[in-house]
This record gives C-alpha cells, sequence and structure tokens, in this order.
C-alpha cells in the first residue's frame, strides 16, 4: 500500500513521532478541535467539506499577528451574496504536536459571521481537507479523541465489524457512493453521490432531482437548516425509509432537502446529490484515508441511537450576557437591653436588604418554526430564555440547554423568557412532525 511522503511545508508530528492524539469537544454533532496560531490558543471546527481554512470571529481580544495579502470574494451555502476575506499566511499551525508552518488560510473581513454564537463556543475558524490530506484521520466520536498518523508507518488491522468504501474527489472533498430508498419501501434503491461533511450537524441532506428519483416525501415540514458563510439556509426536513452506507443500513433517518438557492452554487458539480453530515458520521470510528482514497467505518456506540426532530421549533443561539439583579439578605448581629438592666444584655437579629447585579449568559431564540408547539403559544425571534420547566438556564451550556428543549412526544415544556423588560411565561407540548 502506497503512503504520503511527509515533505516541507506539510502538516508533520513533532518530535519524530508516528502519531499524536489530540481531544475534541463534540457540540451538536460537530468536532471542535484546540489549535494554536502564531502561539495563540484558539479553537476550530474539523470540517472534511472544506477545502482552504477559513478564520472568522476575530475581536479585539484575539491579538494575532499574520501576513495578509491580497482580498478575495468567497461563496458558501446560504442565499446572501459573497463575502469580503482576506487570502493571509500564518507562521505556525499547531494541533496539539502537529505543526505546519507558513499555512495559507482566509479571513473573513464580517464580524456578524461567525459560529460562536449558535455553538455556545468560540469558534475561530475551519480547518479541513489540509489537515486530513497529510495523514491517516481516526475519529473516534465515543471517546471524542482524533489520531493522526503518519500514512507512511500506518498498517491496517484486520476488522470483520468494518467496511471500506472509496472516496472520490473534486476540489479536494470526499464524495462516497451510497444508496437511499426514499419513501416507498418497495422502491428500488437509489445510488446517490454524497459529499462526507463532518463540519455539517444534520444527518443527511439531499437536492431534489426528479431526473434520479430523488423527491421530496409526502410527510415533511419546512424549517431553518443552518447558516452557511453566504447567509441562513432554509428548506425541508422529513425521514427517508433506508439509507445504506457499505453494509450499514439505517431506517428513518433524518434528511433535509435544503432550497435550491442556498445551494445554487454547490450545483455546480452536477454529479453531487447532498451530504453525509454529523449526526451519522458519529454513529461510527471514522478512519480517512486520502491518500489512499478510502475511508473506512466501524459502529460506535450511538450507532442505534434513534434519529431525533426538534419537536418545539425553537432554535437558540447564546447572544453575549445579560445583567440580573438580585435582592439579598445579610445578618447583622446587634446587642440590645430590650428594656431590660444594660448588665443583662441582649441579642438581636436585623435583615438588611441589599442588591446584587451580576453577569450571566444571555440564550436567544435565533429562529423559531412555524406552526411549531412553540411558535403556537406565541413564543417569538428574540425571546430570551431564563428557566426551563423550573430550572435556570444561565449557568449551562448552550448544548445542555438546547438538550433541556428535546424529550418524548407530549412532554410538556414550561419556559419563562425575558421579551424586553417584561417577563412572560409560556407552557406547550412536545409534537412529533412526522
Amino acid at each position: 500500500m502506497t503512503g504520503i511522503s511527509h515533505a516541507q511545508g506539510e502538516f508533520n508530528i513533532m518530535n519524530g513521532e508516528d502519531k499524536a492524539s489530540v481531544r475534541f469537544k463534540l457540540i451538536n454533532n460537530l468536532i471542535i478541535l484546540p489549535v494554536e496560531i502564531n502561539g495563540v490558543e484558539m479553537s476550530f471546527l474539523l470540517d472534511s467539506g472544506v477545502n482552504k481554512p477559513i478564520m472568522f470571529s476575530l475581536n479585539a481580544g484575539d491579538s494575532l499577528a499574520i501576513e495578509q495579502k491580497e482580498r478575495i470574494q468567497l461563496r458558501g451555502l446560504g442565499s446572501g451574496e459573497t463575502i469580503e476575506a482576506v487570502k493571509a499566511r500564518s507562521d505556525t499551525f499547531k494541533i496539539s504536536n502537529i505543526l505546519k508552518l507558513n499555512l495559507e488560510l482566509y479571513i473573513i473581513l464580517d464580524q456578524e459571521i461567525n459560529m460562536s454564537t449558535r455553538l455556545g463556543v468560540p469558534i475561530h475558524g475551519i480547518i479541513g481537507y489540509d489537515v486530513f490530506k497529510d495523514f491517516i484521520v481516526e475519529i473516534n466520536y465515543s471517546s471524542q479523541k482524533i489520531k493522526f498518523y503518519n500514512p507512511e508507518k500506518y498498517k491496517y488491522k484486520n476488522c470483520r465489524k468494518c467496511t471500506d468504501l472509496p472516496l472520490t474527489f473534486r476540489n479536494n472533498k470526499p464524495y462516497i457512493d451510497v444508496s437511499v430508498a426514499i419513501e416507498e419501501e418497495k422502491e428500488p434503491d437509489i445510488p446517490v453521490k454524497l459529499l462526507i461533511d463532518s463540519g455539517g450537524s444534520d444527518a443527511l441532506w439531499l437536492f431534489e432531482d426528479k431526473e434520479k428519483n430523488i423527491n421530496i416525501p409526502t410527510k415533511k415540514f419546512d424549517d431553518f437548516l443552518g447558516r452557511g458563510l453566504s447567509g441562513s439556509i432554509y428548506g425541508i426536513r422529513s425521514r427517508v425509509k433506508k439509507f445504506n452506507v457499505g453494509k450499514f443500513t439505517f431506517e428513518n433517518a433524518k434528511v433535509a432537502f435544503p432550497d435550491s438557492t442556498a445551494i445554487a452554487y454547490v450545483k455546480n458539480f452536477k454529479e453531487r446529490n447532498g451530504s453525509i453530515g454529523g449526526e451519522i458520521l458519529k454513529r461510527f470510528k471514522v478512519i480517512f484515508d486520502y491518500g489512499n482514497k478510502r475511508v473506512r467505518l466501524r459502529k460506535s456506540r450511538y450507532f442505534s441511537d434513534p434519529f431525533h426532530y426538534n419537536m418545539s421549533g425553537i432554535e437558540l443561539q447564546h447572544n453575549g450576557m445579560r445583567v440580573v439583579q438580585e435582592m439579598k439578605k445579610r445578618n447583622s448581629s446587634l446587642q440590645t437591653n430590650y428594656g431590660r438592666s444594660s448588665t443583662e444584655g441582649g441579642i438581636s437579629v436585623v435583615f438588611e436588604h441589599y442588591n446584587s447585579f451580576s453577569l450571566v449568559k444571555a440564550y436567544e431564540i435565533a429562529e423559531i418554526r412555524k406552526d411549531s408547539p412553540a411558535a403556537l403559544v406565541g413564543l417569538k425571534e428574540g425571546d430570551v430564555i431564563i428557566s426551563i420547566n423550573g430550572r435556570v438556564v444561565d449557568k449551562l451550556t448552550l448544548n445542555k440547554v438546547t438538550g433541556m428543549l428535546e424529550g418524548k412526544e407530549d412532554k410538556r415544556m414550561r419556559l419563562k423568557v425575558l421579551r424586553g423588560q417584561m417577563v412572560f411565561r409560556f407552557e406547550f407540548r412536545l409534537k412529533e412532525v412526522l
């Protein structure tokens, strides 16, 4: 088996080691890696669907000296316009003890474009092809650990529980041939070519194509699908009867059909029929081998987890901090004689009230699905969640708060929200749409 030779200018494992292990955070099915650029610690999303590294969300607190070159226009998913970026080069780019010198990347200039608010943790950029191409990359979603192997020294183990599938590439992005049965149980499986997109949190995206019999199922609903570099992405959500990846099969998997305007630029590759995202990928231990154009899959502990939809209709984001005023009591011990002789004395406890102000996280409704349970009771975009079912949320992570909005159908949800300066209470029950 041939490997990739490690030449100067590529990512290399420091100290002559043959492998490196890196822990990551798994948030909303996405991989968040700790990186270091020119000595500054940051967090990057690992996205197999990205060609060149992208940086954004830089602010005054991010002291980073990077050589900047010409300005360019970038186009991403979403129905908005192109965005302006600067082609730049970092002196050093490190992921644990993996190092690359003079990494070329794009810096997005628009401060409004970032992923931090939607994930609830600082996200400074995205990296993909540059690191995948230089290693054999083993992603273990269960242990939240990635191992990077020197491909010249790597040896595959025999694995009867694995499936090895070929990869094809276009613009340095990996594609895989799989099959899907969309609605009818007796219909023949439809072969589809999908981008392996570790930077997408959904399970499966399909592009509607009547010529290939890729049609939207009868049971469906309109929804917000996410945000790309070029704006918000809307579309239709549903389920597919069957989805086959090698010898593995999923039934009733979630699927999204993005609006055609949001994916206009990716349709230049006519053979592409959609994407496999993080909610499918996390069900496997995945080994990417770009040099030999193959991927190996083995079941993870998430494999049999059910595919849940957002039954509340609420999409949250972390929108900075808010000020909370608290009334507290302070005990003071005062000696008095209560009308008795001064030699007898006495003790009286006096409660003094005082105000305490603190900054807490503000979890705001960013999107709300039309006709969803939350929308029907009057919740609105911009409402700030104070508590869910009596539990105050301002000290929790966004991932945890989002999880509190999930559950079985008919579960009662009681929300206390701040709208402007007014506090409102709402109650609804989760409802399965499909």
